[in-house]
């Protein structure tokens, strides 16, 4: 949707970038007039996120992503600039302008609409004869009627086009189908459905969308789970099965399990705050989503190899969050679906009250792995939870788990304690040696944060940022100057920021992040707002201004110097006789 700048002006000034950004972000600590807090876009201990007010804009020092309030929304919702401008005009109830959408805002309106009328068909084969092997799966998991509508589980029947013929009925295409991965293309033409002979469950985001689809197989065959493929609408990564109902529980922690059958059973016994990844390790993205809606996880994987090993990297993610962590042990039992099958909802329940820190789970996980009684295993059991006491960030925490260690291997608080300084010591300095190795090198200093958008000539890019920094600061500079053309830039991702920024000003509109975030990506828009962090001397504008420019032709003279000198060297290996 094409909005005007009078629109996304008001829009912007209606939400507020510290209002909006507060509902995701706890803002506390200031610099200047700036506020920041926790970045939500990648894990931190030490607050590194800014939002200025003055600007409206905010920006990560660590991981460089920025923007304005749309951009924002955008980012942490996953949305298309479109929608995140629907998002907000709602949110401060303001009216759309009646204009035709744009064409990726139509499809994944459609596609949101596609994937409603498949969950409703897949629910409604549940009630049919067909769906007699998928009830008695269900009963034999005992998963109730009452259950079964709130997760809107369904059955995907037993044939090739069942889905196919009942969404084209509807006025789908296949391409729309298959667009959406409900159907696929057959070797010998046509298409078929994905989903067969499985019971569905419909994966919903927070805001109620049917995003895609997790089917379990019924009878004998691979896989055993399926997923959907990655859509428009639909990233396994970046969504968790039932958070759409977890959000709403008042537990005050949020249990995360491995598969969806767990997640059920959990709900239906009364543990309400239960999510699980969708065919995939917890991401940082998905931890990053938990920690909207929590401070606390109980991690409640299946209780073998493979769910120890994935509780251990689950632990790893989330507490770069800042998150509190516990770990469930189960006894008697592979995961919670059986265990509370097996010893009921009450049984679960204390399991969750004493379930361990994270601390404690991860020490206990390395005692399970030597006999202490041998001299040897003790040495490399010290070794190993030295190790992991010194990487705890509180020297409280590193004390007391020193003296658990000390305890548990029958040694000496106080070298079990100096091992642990000293490992943590030279943990530190690699650190710091990496950090200062990587800010030594001049021209990494130059370089966006953003590691796929690399400057080939950092001296006329340094330049070209300037250009556009004071264009977007100043936009009355343009007026009497002869500006370079988007093509004399060396940097193809400035020339486009600069081309959207003239295009801008040449139609007497006024820049801003609201304004420009419509035909600037996420990266662009972080680039540009890492360029405006730095210092501009305006009362200088005109004299700074032709700087930049001459400074980038240049450059472009000296490339093309030595573009042709190259072209020279080429012709002359061609000559008869010569060698290089």
């Amino acid at each position: 949707m094409a909005f005007s700048e009078s629109f996304l002006t008001e829009l912007t000034e209606r939400n507020d970038i510290v209002d909006v950004v507060s509902g995701y972000v706890r803002l506390g600590k200031k610099s200047g007039s700036n506020m920041f807090g926790l970045c939500p876009f990648h894990s931190e201990k030490t607050p590194s996120f800014s939002v200025s007010p003055d600007k409206q804009i905010y920006h990560c020092f660590g991981c460089g992503k920025g923007g304005g309030v749309i951009n924002f929304i955008m980012e942490i919702e996953n949305l298309s600039f479109p929608e995140a401008v629907e998002f907000l005009a709602k949110r401060a109830g303001m009216p759309i302008p009646e204009e035709e959408n744009d064409r990726e805002s139509r499809k994944r309106s459609r596609m949101l609409s596609l994937n409603r009328d498949a969950a409703r068909f897949f629910y409604a084969q549940l009630s049919t004869p067909q769906g007699g092997a998928a009830r008695d799966y269900m009963a034999k998991r005992r998963i109730g009627p009452a259950t079964a509508k709130n997760f809107g589980i369904g059955f995907a029947p037993d044939t090739w086009d069942s889905l196919e013929k009942a969404m084209r009925e509807k006025g789908y295409t296949d391409f729309e189908l298959f667009d959406a991965g409900l159907v696929r293309k057959g070797n010998k033409g046509g298409y078929y459905d994905t989903f067969r002979n499985r019971l569905m469950f419909p994966v919903i985001d927070v805001r109620g969308n049917v995003i895609g689809f997790s089917g379990r197989i019924l009878g004998d065959g691979e896989p055993k789970y399926m997923n959907s493929p990655e859509t428009l609408v639909f990233n396994k990564s970046r969504n968790l099965f039932a958070l759409n109902l977890a959000k709403k529980s008042k537990s005050g922690y949020i249990i995360l399990s491995e598969g969806n059958i767990d997640v059920v059973s959990l709900h239906q016994a009364g543990f309400d705050s239960a999510v699980a990844s969708l065919g995939t390790s917890l991401t940082p993205e998905q931890a990053r989503l938990l920690s909207r809606y929590t401070n606390q996880v109980i991690i409640a994987y299946d209780n073998d190899g493979a769910g120890i090993k994935a509780a251990q990297r689950a632990i790893g993610i989330l507490e770069k969050l800042d998150l509190k962590v516990k770990v469930l042990r189960m006894s008697g039992a592979k995961d919670p679906d059986e265990f509370i099958k097996l010893k009921g909802a009450d049984a679960f329940r204390n399991l969750l009250e004493s379930s361990e820190n994270q601390i404690d789970y991860r020490l206990r996980s390395v005692t399970d792995k030597y006999d202490l009684s041998v001299d040897e295993q003790k040495v490399e059991f010290l070794k190993e939870a030295s190790d992991l006491v010194a990487r705890l960030p509180g020297s409280v925490e590193r004390q007391v788990y020193a003296m658990r260690v000390a305890s548990m291997s029958g040694v000496s608080a106080d070298v079990v304690t100096k091992e642990v300084e000293r490992r943590r010591k030279k943990l530190v300095n690699q650190a710091r040696g990496s950090e200062e190795r990587q800010q030594s090198r001049p021209e990494r200093q130059l370089q966006p944060e953003e590691k796929a958008l690399r400057y080939e000539d950092p001296s006329s890019a340094a330049a070209e940022e300037g250009l556009i920094r004071l264009l977007y600061l100043d936009p009355a500079l343009a007026r009497n100057a002869e500006l370079p053309a988007p093509e004399e830039f060396s940097s193809p991702v400035l020339g486009h920021i600069y081309s959207v920024l003239r295009d801008k000003i040449d139609r007497g509109e006024t820049p801003s992040a609201a304004t420009l975030g419509g035909a600037l990506d996420g990266q662009e828009m972080s680039l540009l707002v890492r360029l405006l962090q730095k210092p501009e001397l305006l009362s200088k504008g005109d004299r700074a201004l032709a700087d930049y420019i001459k400074r980038i032709r240049e450059r472009k003279e000296q490339g093309k110097q030595v573009s042709d000198l190259r072209a020279l060297a080429d012709k002359l290996r061609e000559t008869k006789g010569y060698e290089g």
